[in-house]
């Protein structure tokens, strides 16, 4: 029995193919349509057109909209074309032109649609599934770490690798574009050496994680804007107190993780970000992974793995006894180790948790550990006004 999401994306698979005939009759239409004018019968063409109204109406909406397409008799448009013509002004012959190509537009207005309906039905399952492949790639990482590089992949997760690999190719369908490493990553999967392995995690995966990313949260969706010229704004010398507090409450847990990952996956010196998988915290977040890159013009580049838990809290402060528990969770990614662990809260911390952490970065014990609590989340979104805007913080 299909999961909800298989039978969604079979409807969208249904949908698609009678968005691409579609797409094909008309392009066969336009084909068919002569240039200049010229009355007479085409009987294929008429019967594209029968066709094309056919299709038309097994095709379902999207937010109450599909085209209203009606192909227009040969004879009408040659007529259109001879009434312009004998205005003799420009403008008319344009707009009998448009007039005939209108049908083509709103086909391409739907199928923008379509694409922005379909990434948004599977960005969940994708979120998860790239969790799930960060995890097989540490796994087996972990169990082949005294394996040659000419030897096959013998652990257990490559298959669940591969699977998961699988599930993404088809959740992307046609409205995600494919990554530019996607084929040489199912070309190492194919091998399955260790060598190949080795660069699916040095290079492969991370180069398509950040694309699939990239391509699934909106980068080029527009933020609404209330104004139609900013001018008007500076012309009115606006006065007042500046507000530098955030409304945290716009955000749930989820967002507030995503705010952070868009966070550092989008700031200089931050590479390979990830999302670690659910973890058993009892606020049920995920922890994120990442990164920080430190250049030295006279000691080199140095690279920290640095891990971040997200806990987006309003009422509450982060205590003493929650810091040491979180401390003592890093234990359990040792692979490679953590090198700094940041608490990043939408609250506080109280006096004896800051006290600890104080005295535990004095002593130089590891992992480091970082307090990004709302009052240093404000100062680094202050910079970055463009994710306050996008997550809607104001």
């Amino acid at each position: 029995m299909n999961s909800p999401l298989m039978a969604a994306l079979e409807t969208f698979e249904a949908a698609e193919a009678n968005l691409v005939k579609l797409e094909t009759l008309w392009h066969e239409i336009e084909s068919r349509i002569p240039t200049g004018v010229a009355f007479g019968d085409d009987p294929e063409y008429e019967d594209r057109c029968r066709s094309i109204t056919a299709v038309l109406a097994a095709l379902p909406k999207i937010d109450g909209w599909k085209p209203a397409i009606s192909p227009l008799d040969l004879n009408a448009i040659a007529q259109g074309r001879l009434d312009a013509m004998e205005i003799g002004e420009l403008e008319a012959q344009i707009a009998v032109e448009n007039w005939i190509a209108e049908p083509g537009r709103d086909i391409r207005e739907y199928r923008f649609r379509f694409n922005q309906k379909r990434r948004e039905l599977i960005r969940d399952a994708l979120v998860e599934l790239i969790d799930a492949i960060d995890a097989d790639i540490r796994e087996i990482k972990h169990e082949i770490s005294e394996a040659e590089s000419n030897e096959r992949v013998g652990s257990p997760r490559w298959e669940e690798l591969q699977s998961h690999v699988d599930q993404i190719e088809a959740l992307l369908g046609s409205s995600v574009q494919r990554p530019a490493q996607w084929s040489v990553l199912r070309r190492h999967l194919h091998f399955g050496l260790v060598c190949d392995f080795q660069d699916i995690e040095r290079t492969d995966w991370p180069t398509v994680k950040t694309s699939l990313r990239q391509g699934l949260y909106g980068a080029n969706e527009p933020v609404p804007v209330e104004v139609q010229d900013l001018s008007d704004l500076v012309k009115a010398k606006p006065r007042g107190p500046v507000t530098t507090k955030l409304d945290w409450a716009k955000l749930n847990a989820e967002g507030f993780e995503r705010l952070i990952f868009t966070l550092i996956s989008t700031e200089p010196g931050y590479e390979n970000p990830e999302w670690l998988m659910r973890t058993n915290a009892p606020d049920r977040g995920r922890d994120l992974t990442v990164t920080r890159v430190i250049v030295d013009s006279l000691a080199g580049t140095a690279r920290l793995r640095v891990v971040i838990q997200c806990k987006h809290w309003l009422e509450r402060s982060i205590t003493l006894p929650e810091v040491s528990a979180a401390k003592e969770r890093m234990s359990l990614w040792d692979n490679p180790r953590v090198d700094v662990f940041v608490i990043s809260t939408s609250g506080r911390f109280t006096a004896d948790g800051v006290q600890w952490i104080e005295k535990h970065n004095a002593a130089g014990h590891t992992p480091r550990i970082e307090m990004w609590p709302e009052s240093h989340l404000e100062r680094l979104l202050a910079a970055r006004p463009a994710l306050i805007a996008e997550f809607k913080l104001r």
